[in-house]
């Protein structure tokens, strides 16, 4: 992981500062790691205090985190005063770091000036020198541009937002990244100060190579708190990543507009933008799906009837009628014959050699299995002919044929879904029924039959088929979760079904 340093102010609710940048960094599969320079009560309805940090314990803060974990890009935030914009300048060429992106929090957007003008001196002289790319909006670049006594055109259209992002990348940092937020842009590419004219958002990225514009919509939201913190860290981690300055500074712009359209109102005032809009958690642990599934209420209660059923219990006791078992085995082998060509239909859609192998292994186990199935039902006067004849009934023919039509219209892993009911339950039911006190063990014509699925080959491949489960999980969405979980539903209830065929013979 991609480490980054946020060296900023925090903000108590969460919208911007530290807070926002850890959950950017951390939508972007980075690491982050935090350095604060001041606490700050605010909320969505503005800032109420302001507590700075030591410049001496930031210091510490910083080099604590480089000399253990080291750093790939560091993203500064508000540094509150000239002595700490020393402290980060110092740490910055001491530990040699290689990439810095710059957010100069000095204007609130209320208007008032958030950093003195020696601490804005103070940036200009130590820390320009050492940034890749500097992100101000236009308030800010007006003050840092007015404190270097550089001249400018109050601006009226793009063109003089450009010449002010190239006037401010002549004064030190490699690339200047000018906001337009707060002077959206007209149709004409003119700045209003209508908010009905308000059209483009227009920033313009300066550097060595000239410049690049990015325009996006307008968005009309109240949710817009942290989008500077946001838009900054989200350029770090996308540099860290690999990307180009040009390529960075777009992804985060593309990532900050999203946020915004996705955002949900937050607090009484000026909200958050939604950090979390293209990360995909999903509800469950690595290699816990399983648990996950049954424990899910959807899922608990047919899988509970599906292991608990009147059938199974009856064969427990003894009390199961011979007649209806009887019938119970003849359904299982033709069962069993399209189990086989649901696993071999896996095979071909299965993509790596070991799944087909995989695959092919079961085919060829119940083969095996359905020979020795013939010789078990030899036992209760079923000969091979009476069973392979005969017809098979409605519970049967609607399970198998739903995970064929499974097979065949979904990709190889909703398949595997759809046979675990069958894998992992008959494994369920026998070990509960082998180790119930209460099953009868003596004399009980159905006892071979739950020794059959606690043996150590039918445990071993379901634990084998478990641990195929687990591993494909964890590569889905959390939208393709719900649909399996779906599949494993209605396989379980048509598990069900045949259970209540065996009742009925």
């Amino acid at each position: 992981m991609n480490r980054i340093l946020v060296i900023a102010g925090s903000d108590s609710s969460g919208g911007a500062g530290l807070e926002a940048d850890q959950k950017v960094i951390a939508a972007h599969g980075c690491y982050a790691m935090t350095a604060t320079t001041a606490l700050t009560a605010q909320n969505t309805q503005g800032i109420f205090d302001i507590h700075q940090i030591p410049p001496a314990f930031l210091k510490k803060q910083i080099d604590a985190c480089i000399d253990d974990i080291a750093v790939d890009v560091v993203k500064t935030g508000m540094l509150a005063s000239a002595e700490t914009i020393s402290v980060v300048a110092d740490a910055l060429r001491r530990h040699n770091v290689p990439l810095t992106v710059v957010d100069p929090v000095m204007v609130a957007t209320s208007g008032a000036q958030l950093l003195p003008e020696k601490a804005v001196a103070k940036l200009l002289q130590e820390l320009f020198p050492l940034t890749t790319i500097l992100t101000p909006n236009l308030p800010e670049a007006k003050l840092l541009l007015q404190t270097a006594k550089v001249a400018f055109q109050e601006p009226h259209t793009r063109d003089d937002l450009i010449h002010i992002a190239r006037a401010l990348q002549k004064l030190g940092p490699k690339y200047v990244l000018l906001k337009g937020g707060h002077v959206p842009l007209t149709k004409d590419k003119t700045i209003s100060k209508h908010d009905a004219e308000y059209h483009i958002v227009f920033n313009v990225l300066a550097g060595p190579e000239g410049y690049k514009s990015f325009e996006t919509e307008y968005l009309r939201s109240r949710n817009t708190h942290g989008t500077g913190c946001s838009l900054a860290s989200a350029i770090a981690c996308n540099i860290a990543n690999g990307m180009s300055v040009t390529a960075a500074v777009q992804a985060g712009n593309r990532y900050v507009e999203a946020g915004i359209k996705t955002s949900r109102d937050i607090g009484k005032g000026t909200g958050p933008i939604n950090h979390f809009h293209s990360t995909y958690t999903l509800p469950f642990s690595p290699g816990h799906f399983i648990d996950y599934l049954l424990e899910r209420e959807d899922v608990a209660g047919p899988w509970k009837e599906y292991t608990e059923h009147q059938f199974v219990r009856q064969m427990a006791d003894g009390t199961l009628p011979v007649d209806k078992f009887k019938a119970y085995l003849v359904q299982d082998y033709l069962f069993l014959t399209q189990f086989s060509r649901s696993n071999a239909l896996a095979a071909y859609k299965a993509k790596s050699l070991d799944d087909i192998n995989r695959s092919a292994d079961i085919v060829r186990h119940v083969y095996a299995e359905l020979k020795l199935h013939i010789d078990y039902c030899s036992e209760w006067g079923l000969s091979k002919e009476d069973i392979v004849n005969h017809e098979e009934q409605q519970a049967c023919t609607a399970y198998t044929r739903y995970v064929l039509d499974i097979g065949n219209s979904e990709d190889w892993f909703a398949l595997q879904i759809a046979l675990l009911a069958c894998l992992m339950g008959y494994g369920v039911i026998a070990k509960q029924l082998h180790d119930d006190q209460e099953t009868v063990k003596e004399d009980n014509r159905y006892w071979k039959w739950i020794e059959n699925y606690v043996a150590p080959d039918y445990t071993e491949a379901v634990e084998l088929g478990r641990g195929l489960i687990e591993k494909h999980a964890v590569n889905q969405s959390p939208h393709r979760i719900e649909e399996l979980v779906k599949i494993f539903v209605q396989v379980t209830k048509l598990e069900i079904g045949f259970w209540n065929m065996g009742c009925k013979g």
